[in-house]
């Protein structure tokens, strides 16, 4: 369990490392085109969404690898953390500008890292009690069509 605590710490600042630097990374390489496939090519809602899910995905390949012995079912509960954690990007942010009436740079980024620590924070949860894995497969296949839609609407 020790561990296990300790890579969700590792990954949260990671992420929250990794995610805040990657908003930059498509402009620090000239509009390099294999870097806007994973990092915002704009200021959309929609590009934001990738600075949490690439980074996550990337942690997720090394935490698997550390805990896959302790954690046999531990995949499903990442993929399950990854989807939630960039799903909650387009929902907090359309919360709150619509109570607000606009967007404010501060609840930005208290957007984004409180979709990185609920991320996180559900990939606990689904790895101690490995309810997820019975949808492994559907996880994929839903982080899959993810990674597909970045790439294309990253340049429509």
């Amino acid at each position: 369990m020790k561990q296990l605590k300790h890579c969700i710490t590792i990954g949260i600042i990671f992420v929250l490392i990794l995610g805040t630097l990657s908003h930059f990374f498509y402009e620090w390489s000239n509009n390099n085109p294999i870097i806007g496939l994973f990092s915002p090519v704009n200021e959309s809602v929609w590009e934001h969404m990738k600075l949490v899910f690439f980074p996550m995905l990337f942690y997720s390949i090394i935490a698997y690898q550390c805990l896959k012995n302790t954690w046999p079912y531990i995949i499903s509960a990442l993929l399950s953390g990854i989807l939630t954690g960039t799903l909650l990007i387009p929902v907090i942010f359309s919360i709150y500008t619509k109570i607000l009436g606009k967007n404010y740079f501060l609840l930005d980024i208290l957007t984004f890292i409180i979709s990185v620590i609920s991320g996180f924070y559900v990939t606990y949860k689904q790895t101690v009690s490995c309810k997820t894995k019975k949808y492994t497969c559907l996880l994929w296949i839903m982080t899959g069509i993810f990674i597909v839609f970045f790439f294309i609407f990253s340049f429509c």
